[in-house]
């Protein structure tokens, strides 16, 4: 029997998110609003480019206020984050440095096989400030050692830290709710970038928004996603799936059809790369 169409759609997402560029590429998961699941996206998406594409995959949390990306990740066996990675990036950009030397500041998914840097949300914002050189420095040091990144942003769209992430952005990634607040905050910005410079404005045409149904009783998911067409590239819904809802999140313990949507998003996403 020939295989469905179904399986034919599968088969060719499976083979996008399977590629390796030439280059680093990042990628950058925005929304204004808190709790819009800019860190669920930030980690499944990761999940399906290290599980099907191999090794090579980072996720960095790079927000100044309690960023969760830790949270919601297996730790490794110490506690360092990024304030511990920022004064050796001269050390781990010199000739002699190794990809292994990494394992002491980044925590390795023994699961979902990419990498997380994290941030430390038990300081206040004021005992963690990185400005737009520290993220340079980070940037220039994920760049030599994974093939993607993935950056888990936080809500402040003024930040120089936010601002400097967009500038070594390659394709953005939109996070939402089924929720307005999320949806409309999403779309806002979406329309300051259109309006900020050319470079900006073409990341904002080709971005991908991921509408998470993270209310089971929401049934308007397809809406908003049908909202963000006309502005974005792409829309993916992902459906509602409790394995989402807290603790530590793993690509394997999703329901088979919440593992095709986001599987689909990659797709969508590695087709901008």
């Amino acid at each position: 029997m020939s295989p469905s169409d179904a399986e034919r759609a599968e088969r060719a997402d499976v083979h996008e998110v399977s590629q390796h560029w030439p280059g680093p590429r990042t990628i950058a998961i925005v929304n204004g609003k808190g709790g819009a699941s800019k860190t669920p996206t930030t980690v499944l998406m990761a999940a399906v480019f290290a599980r099907y594409g191999g090794a090579g995959v980072l996720t960095w949390d790079n927000n100044q206020t309690r960023g969760t990306l830790g949270w919601r990740t297996e730790q490794g066996p110490h506690e360092a984050t990024l304030l511990d990675l920022l004064p050796q990036t001269d050390r781990l950009l010199s000739t002699g440095a190794q990809s292994a030397d990494l394992a002491h500041f980044v925590h390795h998914q023994t699961r979902d096989r990419y990498d997380v840097l994290r941030s430390k949300p038990m300081e206040l914002a004021s005992a963690q400030r990185v400005d737009a050189a520290d993220v340079d420095a980070i940037h220039q040091v994920a760049s030599k050692y994974y093939r993607l990144i993935f950056i888990d942003s936080g809500n402040d769209e003024s930040d120089p830290m936010w601002r400097r992430m967009i500038d070594h952005t390659d394709q953005l990634v939109v996070a939402t709710t089924t929720r307005d607040d999320h949806a409309e905050a999403g779309a806002l910005l979406l329309e300051a970038l259109a309006e900020r410079d050319e470079r900006t404005a073409q990341l904002a045409k080709n971005a991908v928004v991921v509408v998470n149904q993270a209310d089971p009783k929401a049934n308007n998911a397809a809406r908003v996603a049908d909202g963000y067409r006309a502005i974005a590239r792409d829309a993916i819904t992902i459906p509602h799936d409790p394995a989402m809802v807290d603790g530590v999140l793993r690509y394997g313990s999703l329901r088979p059809a919440t593992q095709r949507a986001w599987l689909a998003a990659g797709a969508a996403v590695a087709r901008g790369l």
